[in-house]
């Protein structure tokens, strides 16, 4: 089962040094599905030329785990639902 972060976390990526807070996640971009969006971190969001696009496997270092309560974790298990819903029809194709 796939794992996200929830929204603030602060990462770095591997081979990077600079920090990155998570500002969405399962974000398609170019018609590339990505795990999650991110603006530098302190600066936060400039503009959409200043936006990140990564997966999880991107991650090297995590420094901060976002907010999580009860609406997180509904949120993020509908969210995966929906990913592998989305998967099974393409195989099934």
């Amino acid at each position: 089962m796939k794992k996200y972060l929830p929204i603030g976390s602060v990462v770095t990526l591997k081979n990077e040094t600079k920090k990155l807070m998570i500002i969405g996640r399962s974000q398609v971009c170019q018609d590339v599905q990505y795990d999650y969006s991110a603006c530098l971190f302190p600066e936060g969001y400039l503009d959409k030329d200043s936006l990140y696009v990564f997966n999880n496997d991107d991650v090297d270092i995590l420094y901060y785990v976002g907010m999580q309560n009860e609406e997180e974790f509904v949120f993020r298990k509908a969210l995966i639902e929906a990913e592998e819903e989305m998967e099974s029809k393409k195989s099934d194709e």
